[in-house]
């Protein structure tokens, strides 16, 4: 009798055993699928999160456009001065089958890359150099930030005299343009890193050049992307207005077919070389923000929703 009340006690154990990995196994199941659902909610279809992104700019632009559809009728000016959008669409359309268009495109951004490059190079090497030494940053830091505040129009007189009507004269503005924000992009990205974060570093035996490759300069490399990031919008900013005033002969450019529709006044063509050079910078943006993006998901601080 013992022996049979022993065997139901195991017989109950063993049930019991059953039923508990069973309502585990369920529950399980049930967080899988609340996972599933949760994950499925953040990220949409990518149609869905492509219109989600897009409608906001289609209304926008659609929103300019028709206001500038309004001033143009309104007659505040001519229509030979302020042309309307639809004229200047048209004459856009027209300049995308013009070889001559893609030519001065090419040579525009072929002189912005190669002037960015080189900027950054010397910035990142200058923002690491100053946020390293502190005799460095007391001696320059303020002439860093002094050069990043001058307009790249008032280094033009002087690039002229240097190096005369030539592609040194133009990548000269772009530097002194560029070199100085993606700088400063290193310098603040350098000075917002956690104390805790180095002396874990340093813990770990890194010290020196090793300690900036492995901890500083990956913990900062947000704000150095916002540096290089700012210092493409500078570099283009220069760029243009160096092509507006250096004209180079066989070397057609956006700057200097913008500079020869004003002198010819054809404001048409004019305003749709603006909003040529306008798509570009937003273009390149677009390229950086999505690396901002990138590093945001990677260290897991991307908003949802």
């Amino acid at each position: 009798m013992a022996l049979d009340l022993h065997s139901v006690r195991g017989n109950g154990s063993k049930g019991t055993g059953r039923g508990s990995s069973s309502r585990d196994a369920s529950q399980e199941s049930e967080i899988r699928g609340l996972d599933a659902l949760q994950v499925g909610s953040s990220v949409p279809p990518r149609a869905h999160a492509l219109w989600r992104t897009a409608w906001p700019k289609l209304a926008a632009l659609a929103i300019a456009l028709g206001l500038w559809q309004l001033v143009a009728i309104s007659g505040w000016k001519e229509s030979y001065v302020l042309p309307g959008p639809v004229a200047v669409l048209v004459e856009l359309g027209h300049q995308l089958v013009v070889q001559d268009f893609w030519k001065a495109v090419g040579i525009t951004m072929a002189r912005g890359v190669l002037g960015f490059a080189i900027a950054a190079a010397l910035g990142l090497t200058l923002g690491v150099l100053v946020a390293r030494s502190r005799l460095l940053r007391a001696a320059i830091g303020s002439l860093i930030t002094g050069l990043q505040t001058m307009p790249s129009i008032a280094w033009f007189p002087l690039a002229i005299l240097l190096f005369q009507m030539s592609e040194q004269a133009i990548l000269f503005v772009i530097l002194i343009g560029a070199v100085p924000s993606i700088a400063n992009g290193v310098i603040g990205g350098v000075d917002y890193v956690p104390a805790l974060l180095v002396r874990a570093g340093r813990n770990l035996g890194a010290s020196g050049l090793s300690l900036y490759r492995h901890v500083v300069l990956p913990a900062a490399l947000p704000s150095i992307v916002s540096g290089l990031k700012q210092g493409w919008a500078f570099a283009w900013r220069s760029l243009l207005a160096g092509e507006l005033m250096v004209s180079i002969a066989y070397r057609p450019s956006l700057g200097q077919y913008l500079n020869q529709s004003r002198e010819l006044g054809d404001t048409s063509y004019m305003i749709a070389l603006m909003m040529a050079i306008l798509a570009i910078g937003i273009g390149v943006d677009a390229v950086f923000s999505g690396i901002e993006r990138g590093i945001r998901r990677r260290r897991g601080v991307v908003v949802g929703g």
